[in-house]
């Protein structure tokens, strides 16, 4: 597949992902001031991006700004957000000085971080994971921001019951589970310091055709390759309406600062997953393992009795990943490893 059938597809796939639902739209018309995406170059931060120059221009706020940063390591994302009326700046969060050059924003969404790569350099997970927050937040401290956080930081919840809600302490699980509770730490104490207004945004498995743990499992499926089923049970959410919603957090962040669930509501079972990509895609799949009475699940009521359902079934997703695969569609490469029940990435 070459690069410019790549970028198309992309592009296509963002246009879709990052149509702004009408209280998205509201919240912008609401919301005064600028926007920033920090991280802008990954996964979810081009998606968000796109939906918040969208929905501003919906909701007629067209001289808004909405910024983008990032390292952009990405291919084609700051080609496409320029193209797209975000603008775009480079700079690495662990740099003090190249935080101290970026512009002021009134709304500021942390999508950086690192997952990837953790058990290789554990020290640099850590410099992303708690020292750059620790320049944005003293940087940002005016803003309203919403620091994305994970499920992950929870203990394993029973299967048989609703998962963890958000007065569940937190464990620590290594180097990323425990890094990730570091990152939270720091935008607590830098919002508790100056005053900011924040909510914690703890997301577990957004997905889109291109990433997440449906495409992980619809893959293995594909390719012939065993599926442990022991972490048998998890929550997911469509991209769109992950992104759409922590552009609305920002009207509920808060100082003491808020903590926020953001996940699909229902919990999906593995095992179930994989039998229904196998059909769709004509395969058979290779179980391993048996499922524990424990995995990482969240209850999400907070989080869905403020934004409301869902946009998208668990049905549509398993719908467009597998067609997406079957295709032989390009994905981003990046196991979520939703398997791990040790906390390393």
């Amino acid at each position: 597949m070459s690069v410019g059938h790549i970028a198309e597809v992309d592009r296509a796939i963002e246009e879709k992902l990052s149509a702004p639902p009408a209280a998205t739209v509201e919240c912008a018309r609401r919301l005064d001031g600028n926007y920033m995406v920090l991280g802008v170059g990954g996964k979810m931060g081009t998606t968000t991006a796109l939906m918040l120059r969208r929905a501003l221009d919906a909701a007629g706020r067209p001289e808004a700004v909405v910024t983008g940063v990032s390292r952009f390591s990405r291919p084609h994302a700051r080609e496409l957000l320029e193209q797209s009326g975000v603008r775009t700046l480079a700079c690495d969060f662990a740099e003090p000085d190249q935080v101290a050059a970026l512009p002021p924003a009134a709304n500021v969404l942390y999508l950086a971080g690192q997952k990837f790569g953790t058990a290789e350099s554990p020290e640099l997970t850590w410099i992303q994971n708690t020292i750059a927050p620790a320049l944005v937040a003293r940087h940002f401290r005016a803003a309203r921001i919403v620091a994305f956080s994970t499920g992950c930081v929870y203990p394993f919840a029973p299967v048989d019951g609703p998962g963890s809600n958000e007065s569940e302490p937190v464990v620590f699980l290594g180097e990323y589970v425990s890094s990730c509770v570091g990152r939270e730490r720091v935008f607590t104490h830098y919002a508790k310091r100056f005053g900011t207004r924040l909510l914690i945004f703890r997301l577990n498995y957004a997905t889109e055709p291109r990433y997440g743990v449906l495409v992980d499992i619809a893959l293995k499926v594909q390719r012939g390759e065993p599926i442990d089923v022991t972490m048998g049970w998890l929550n997911c959410i469509w991209q769109g309406d992950a992104c759409a919603r922590a552009i609305q957090c920002l009207e509920h962040t808060a100082n003491p600062p808020r903590i926020l669930n953001v996940t699909g509501p229902e919990k999906l079972s593995v095992r179930a997953l994989a039998a229904e990509f196998a059909r769709k895609l004509g395969r058979e799949p290779v179980i391993v393992g048996k499922e524990d009475s424990r995995a990482w699940l969240s209850d999400a009521s907070a989080s869905l009795q403020l934004f409301g359902p869902t946009t998208v079934s668990v049905d549509r997703m398993i719908g467009l990943i597998a067609d997406h695969v079957r295709a032989g569609g390009a994905v981003l490469g990046k196991p979520t490893h939703f398997e791990t029940r040790t906390g390393e990435f």
